[in-house]
């Protein structure tokens, strides 16, 4: 029987960049995945710029980034037209090398993410295999899948089981993991569109209409592509309102059929739900698989490659054997410690955004989502730092920009899976670092003060997923924080 360090069922973007991460470090992967083709039609839009960062160590995001669009922001307007909500997004590069958001299709990344994997050697990938049994033993879990290629049933075994394989997870089933409830299910209506010619007058912002009789929103999308998701009342039915020629009467307002060819219409339903168990022995989930959200933060993807990085780096310092049992189990406990919160904050603010769209953006509903909000608020985009795990200090648990280095080159493409040190040069001056760990000193980068500076310290230890692991202010200060700090992963 095969043997693999980490198996990963589902081959989506999550899966995917899971398997580049690991694949960079040298971890051996198996990726069962049960469609034979990534999905062709429109899903996720949005991606933000710690997304893109990590899509920067994968290795695709200078292939994307031409192929996304500009995001300048998202407004709730109300039944009269009104700015109820305005949440303008910063343009131009921000802290973390990238803008703050791109709007995207999911096709094109998907195909990025397939076309590089051949790049990674130690990466299996195996289509139109459905897993369906996993067994977990005293040192790794075996896999049965039947290869519908052929109708066999194949066996596999590896040390760590991830399960990215989305709202229907077979290995969320196995593990048994119930979910928390936020209370969001509702059904929409959403309508891809491409456009036969431009149309400005549509903007380039995202508008959330808050209209009493039918709540609905727009999304601008590369190119020529447009969105629309429209609530479907209760008494509608879900066949009868995606076809096209009652989809047209819905858009009326914005487009006629002259103007475009509808690509897909179908009606979702929105969920808001997290899974009370990431994991269980050698069997985790990431992605759909443990978090479901309504669109309107437009953090259903983002938040799996969010997992998949603060996840990465654990299994491969475990996989490579370099820190004892009792490590490892720290580490892996501190997933979900870590992760959870993050997300359900995301989702929390998500059914905030859908409840005063639905409530038809009163004033009363907008104090009570926003209570700071006053008149036609402004929005600030949120950055929930990690729930309680590793590092120590209030600092602890804060993603960190990425200088760039004096030569020019962004600091993850030079030091890549590492920990980092960034400080002072006075700091680091005397600095013995343990091997592999990575310092950059503020006369090695020309905006590294700067960053320091975002998060008032004058030295932080980065993690690999760039989170501080914890932040000094004195030679010995940072000299205890690398005596405690874990060993590095090895890239290969």
């Amino acid at each position: 029987m095969e043997c693999f360090d980490v198996a990963i069922v589902g081959y989506g973007p999550t899966g995917a960049t899971l398997a580049h991460l690991l694949g960079q470090c040298g971890v051996s992967v198996v990726i069962l995945e049960r469609e034979g083709n990534a999905y062709h039609l429109p899903r996720a839009v949005h991606l933000d710029a710690e997304v893109m960062r990590t899509l920067q160590w994968a290795g695709i995001a200078d292939a994307l980034e031409p192929k996304t669009a500009p995001h300048p922001g998202m407004r709730f307007v109300g039944a009269d037209g009104r700015l109820l909500l305005d949440w303008p997004r910063p343009q131009g590069q921000g802290p973390q090398g990238w803008r703050a958001n791109y709007r995207f299709h999911q096709p094109d990344l998907e195909k990025l993410l397939r076309d590089h994997m051949a790049e990674r050697e130690t990466v299996s990938v195996r289509t139109r295999c459905d897993v369906v049994s996993l067994k977990e033993r005293k040192d790794g879990v075996e896999l049965r899948y039947e290869d519908r290629r052929n109708g066999r049933t194949c066996r596999v075994s590896a040390k760590y089981v991830v399960g990215c394989d989305g709202a229907r997870s077979l290995v969320r089933g196995v593990i048994r993991a119930g979910m928390e409830d936020f209370g969001f299910h509702e059904r929409w209506l959403v309508i891809d569109a491409i456009l036969n010619r431009e149309k400005p007058e549509l903007g380039d912002h995202s508008v959330q209409y808050c209209v009493p009789e039918r709540p609905a929103t727009y999304v601008r999308c590369p190119g020529l592509r447009r969105r629309w998701e429209i609530t479907v009342r209760p008494e509608e039915d879900a066949n009868e309102i995606a076809r096209p020629a009652r989809v047209w009467e819905l858009l009326s307002r914005w487009l006629t059929p002259d103007e475009a060819e509808l690509e897909r219409s179908v009606v979702y339903t929105f969920h808001s739900l997290v899974a009370k168990s990431w994991r269980k022995g050698r069997l985790l989930l990431a992605g759909d698989a443990c978090h479901q959200t309504p669109p309107f933060m437009g953090q259903g993807m983002c938040a799996g490659i969010r997992d998949v990085a603060n996840l990465y780096w654990k299994l491969a310092l475990i996989c490579q054997g370099s820190i004892t049992a009792t490590a490892a189990e720290r580490l892996l406990d501190s997933y979900e410690s870590e992760r959870k919160p993050n997300a359900r904050e995301y989702i929390a603010t998500a059914v905030r955004l859908g409840g005063l769209i639905n409530t038809c953006g009163t004033q009363e509903a907008l104090r009570a989502a926003f209570p700071s909000a006053d008149g036609a608020a402004r929005m600030e985009s949120i950055a929930p730092p990690l729930g309680k795990g590793l590092g120590t200090g209030d600092k602890a648990g804060r993603l960190f920009g990425q200088p760039r280095l004096s030569g020019g080159a962004l600091m993850d493409d030079v030091h890549p899976h590492r920990f980092v040190v960034v400080a002072d040069a006075d700091l680091v001056d005397q600095l013995s670092a343990p091997e592999g760990t990575a310092i950059v000193s503020t006369t090695a980068s020309a905006d590294a003060a700067e960053h320091l500076a975002q998060v008032g310290a004058r030295a932080v230890i980065l993690r690999p997923d760039r989170y501080i692991l914890g932040a000094a202010d004195t030679a010995e200060e940072l000299t205890q924080l690398l005596s405690d700090r874990l060993p590095d992963p090895v890239a290969a």
